[in-house]
């Protein structure tokens, strides 16, 4: 009965895996290490639902049970450390976004998990994880904690880095991030009391299911070549912020494009093309605050909304973002100059102005600015 019991939630488990799989193939992104690291969670926890029904095979030992049983349980053993530190790795690039540094990380998880596969082997001659007696019957060995602490460990990592960089994170990623951990370690607690029962990987399973969401809202109102937010995204946003601000407190915008786009694409192609958009996009995020917002409006045009009131201290970011600028351009680090346009304002409460109403006010400040550029 426990076998067929655990056999019918693993392989609804694996179902509902593979029809989030399906779902997220569709996504644009699919060349970003977000991506890959998430591809590869679901695959292996699928995986990891498949050794969990073939670990389950007890008893019966004059028949093909025991070979299921040792192939099933020596996957689980072998995969286990693999899951959170793929988990680690997904939070670490959400967290920094840098593949460079996501590729450091994953160096001590590679040692990690291959000294588990040396101690797994060791343990079909030594018991030290598990051993399997003459009936065929799975027992726990004494070293079991250490390789139940490798997954919890890894996870509680990753738990710490998300609260301590809670900065870094937009609100409804923290709350995926964080409540991920939460269902695997509730089933978990519930499959030690009731011994037998197959249940940690149906949490983690609702997890992914919660954060396949995540991806699929961000995925919405994201920009597909640079990473930042969309037009959607803005408008939106902007709705909120002028629903919301008071004479105290507003906001303001800058509007920018890029006044040789296309002459560079003209020039080098569009690869360069959209290599001269992503490095615009990195140095003008670099200029701001974690909680400023930028936004793809349209082709080679950009909108900024910062919490700033004061029209002293936007003209001090403006500078700030202009300097970031120069600096690229004197370093010839891409063959192409980046000479933008730039339109800002401080939003006034008591006009009353509505969104497109606003963007036309920016709008016409960044021609204006276009304009004198040339005239120089």
């Amino acid at each position: 009965m426990s076998l067929l019991y655990n056999f019918v939630i693993d392989l609804y488990s694996i179902m509902l895996l593979i029809l989030i799989c399906i779902s997220t193939s569709k996504q644009d992104d699919k060349k970003s290490l977000q991506y890959k690291i998430y591809q590869w969670v679901l695959h292996i926890t699928i995986l990891m639902l498949v050794v969990d029904i073939l670990s389950r095979f007890d008893g019966k030992p004059d028949t093909v049970f025991p070979y299921i049983n040792y192939f099933g349980n020596f996957g689980s053993f072998l995969l286990g450390p693999i899951l959170p530190s793929l988990w680690l790795l997904y939070v670490y690039e959400q967290v920094f976004q840098k593949n460079r540094l996501v590729r450091c990380v994953s160096i001590p998880l590679v040692i990690l998990n291959a000294v588990n596969f040396v101690i797994l082997v060791l343990t079909q001659f030594n018991g030290w994880y598990y051993y399997i007696d003459s009936d065929n019957i799975y027992h726990r060995g004494p070293f079991f904690l250490l390789a139940a602490s490798y997954s919890l460990g890894l996870l509680l990592i990753a738990f710490i880095m998300i609260i301590a960089n809670r900065r870094r994170i937009e609100k409804k990623n923290f709350f995926t991030l964080v409540f991920f951990a939460i269902p695997p370690s509730i089933c978990s607690i519930l499959q030690a009391i009731f011994y037998g029962i197959s249940l940690t990987f149906c949490g983690v399973v609702v997890s992914l299911q919660i954060v396949t969401l995540n991806i699929k809202n961000h995925s919405m109102y994201t920009d597909y070549l640079t990473g930042v937010y969309n037009r959607n995204r803005l408008e939106i946003f902007l709705k909120e912020k002028i629903s919301t601000c008071t004479v105290e407190k507003t906001f303001s915008a800058i509007m920018m494009d890029l006044n040789n786009f296309k002459v560079i694409n003209d020039t080098y192609g569009h690869d360069t093309g959209d290599t001269a958009l992503k490095t615009f996009t990195d140095l003008l995020s670099r200029s701001l605050n974690a909680k400023d917002f930028l936004a793809r409006y349209g082709g080679d045009e950009f909108f900024i909304v910062l919490d700033i009131s004061d029209k002293l201290s936007l003209e001090a970011m403006v500078r700030k973002i202009s300097n970031i600028m120069d600096d690229f351009n004197a370093s010839g680090e891409q063959p192409f100059q980046l000479d933008f346009s730039m339109g800002y304002e401080v939003y006034d409460y008591y006009s009353g102005m509505e969104i497109d109403e606003f963007e036309k006010q920016l709008d016409l400040l960044m021609y204006k600015n276009k304009q004198e550029s040339r005239a120089v």
